[in-house]
């Protein structure tokens, strides 16, 4: 066999520009109270294990013997694939899968090593006494380090890297290196083949055109595929953090084509990438120009006094506040509400909570007190480090080290595409609800100068969670039901934050849970819930086809004199790119 090419020693060491690369970028992000904070809670862990010595000798004793019990296998020359092992993988962790970490003895230690290591510190932060807030940002700090950690991360410590490298002469570590120099050029890792998607080529495809626009959304009408449609239309408010086309990708799982086909006529707000002379832009203006006006629009070209709304994620806040705004004024436009995973009560936000606090937010709001956006990459990267196994060190390892192209996958060249917000609509966003959970007090907030109250929302309501959600914890998007009146359906779907919403009929993949009961603990809510097979979408369009109103013709012609067509579906905003 020729020997690896002469450049391979060099990119064993480079690679790991990656993994320093992401971490600095993690750190970059927080602003430097959070870090000070970060490196107080970790001595605070040490003092609190030292005041209970008792506790901290028991937890060194039993890992210090399972430490011995694997020299012990090593020394003996024992067959862990075999023998049962001192330290196991978590079922479902993909890491370790490669028969190689098992079969050879040097990286089968420096496995079940890492993995003695990783328990251990993961037991001494439960074991702090220390408040809850605390205990929480120890806990995913802790995580973030046991997870750059793993030996499957570096060249010298992978033996599938290695294996590869060997077999490839060492291109495989070139290609590698190319990548990596590509996506630190690009200032992201690469999660799909970007070039096997297009927005309005093979996603974003459903038939429309965009019928009104202004300096922060465009709506799009979409042609209808039935003979007859509900009267009353339905508006769908994707979050504004990303682009609409999460709800409408391939035609297969696009759940814009799907709510066509049940006969609505769909509207869709398509938000601005927004610029740097954008900074100013208010939460206030999300509410007037984007949310209600999309509804009025909708209104007056289907010449109706009421329609149904769907809200998906941050799209889901903030048309629960302009719904209120609404209601204040006196203004009863929506006949029914859809609320896909959304919080309103931001009581549990989940790991996302340890990015904010109040150094963080008064530290934002002084860097956009004079415009200036908040890059969409700062944003991406926050919530890929919530699940950095999956959806950072996953590729660092596929990419840079094995040097292999990820696979062209829509819902991540959807995650990929990134958009940036108005520094002023963020800084009161997060403040009013991640930080002080304003929101879902009666009258605390102003918005449109009206007093916001929730309760006064009293429309029939489907509120979905997923029940993996990393991002909107199921139970704090089921306090929605206690926060909102009139009739509520709650289901609770099965999978993440994405997954769990995107699941089209035809795969008959997944399942949810029902329960027409709302107690006010979620638990509760859960003991007494049925399981059913397949997706949430079907139960959905049979909701939704009970407030749609009588049939009439389908609306072959879109938008009308006052809102003719500007351009085919999907527009232009939903193709700019974040600078």
């Amino acid at each position: 066999m020729n020997p690896p090419h002469a450049s391979a020693q060099a990119l064993y060491e480079n690679l790991s520009l990656a993994g320093r690369k992401f971490v600095e970028d993690v750190l970059g992000s927080l602003s430097a109270g959070q870090r000070l904070e970060s490196a107080e809670i970790f001595k605070a862990l040490t003092a609190s294990l030292a005041q209970d010595s008792g506790r901290l000798a028991e937890i060194q004793k039993r890992y210090y013997q399972r430490h011995l019990e694997l020299w012990m296998d090593m020394a003996r020359g024992i067959d862990t694939s075999a023998h049962q092992p001192v330290a196991v993988p978590d079922q479902g962790d993909r890491r370790f899968r490669a028969p190689e970490w098992q079969q050879l003895p040097f990286f089968d230690y420096l496995k079940q090593a890492y993995l003695i290591n990783s328990r251990w510190l993961a037991e001494c932060v439960e074991a702090a006494q220390l408040d809850d807030r605390a205990k929480n940002k120890l806990r995913f700090f802790a995580r973030q380090l046991i997870d750059a950690a793993a030996p499957a991360n570096y060249p010298a410590t992978n033996p599938e890297v290695l294996k590869l490298a060997a077999e490839t002469n060492g291109e495989s570590l070139l290609r590698g290196f190319e990548q990596l120099s590509a996506d630190l050029e690009k200032g992201r890792i690469s999660m799909t083949d970007e070039s096997a998607f297009e927005v309005g080529r093979n996603i974003a495809v459903t038939p429309g055109a965009v019928i009104y626009e202004n300096e922060l959304m465009q709506l799009i009408q979409y042609r209808p595929t039935t003979d007859t449609v509900c009267r009353r239309p339905l508006v769908m408010l994707p979050p504004c953090i990303n682009k609409f086309y999460i709800l409408d990708l391939q035609p297969e799982n696009s759940f814009v084509r799907y709510a066509v086909a049940q006969g609505h006529t769909v509207f869709m707000v398509s938000w601005r990438n927004v610029s740097a002379d954008m900074g100013q832009i208010t939460w206030d203006q999300y509410l007037e120009q984007g949310v209600i006006k999309a509804i009025k629009v909708a209104c007056g070209i289907c010449r109706v006094r009421q329609l149904n709304v769907l809200g998906f994620c941050v799209g889901g806040t903030l048309l629960a506040a302009a719904l209120a705004v609404l209601r204040a004024k006196r203004r009863k436009l929506a006949a029914s509400v859809t609320y896909l995973t959304t919080m309103l009560d931001f009581t549990d936000t989940g790991d996302i909570s340890v990015y904010i606090d109040e150094a963080y937010v008064r530290q934002r709001e002084q860097d956009f007190a004079h415009g200036g956006v908040l890059h969409g990459k700062e944003l991406a990267l926050t919530f890929s480090s919530l699940r950095a196994n999956d959806l950072i060190w996953n590729y660092v390892v596929n990419n840079y080290l094995k040097g292999r192209k990820p696979d062209a996958f829509d819902l991540l060249y959807w995650n990929s595409d990134s958009t940036n917000l108005p520094g002023a609509m963020f800084v009161y966003y997060v403040r009013n609800t991640y930080l002080e959970n304003n929101l879902r007090v009666p009258g605390r907030l102003t918005n449109c100068g009206v007093r916001v109250d929730l309760s006064n929302i009293k429309l029939p309501s489907f509120v979905l969670a997923s029940r993996e959600d990393h991002i909107v914890p199921w139970k704090s998007a089921y306090r929605t039901t206690q926060l909102v009146g009139g009739d509520i359906e709650f289901v609770l779907a099965a999978s993440g934050h994405i997954a769990g919403v995107v699941n089209p009929p035809s795969k008959n993949r997944r399942h949810y849970w029902l329960n027409p009961a709302l107690p006010p603990n979620p638990d509760d809510w859960l003991a007494g819930a049925r399981e059913h097979p397949g997706s949430w979408w079907s139960r959905w369009s049979g909701w939704l086809a009970g407030h749609g109103g009588a049939s009439v013709p389908a609306r072959t012609e879109l938008g009308n004199a006052r809102y003719p067509e500007i351009e085919p579906a999907p527009g232009r905003y939903v193709k700019e790119k974040c600078a």
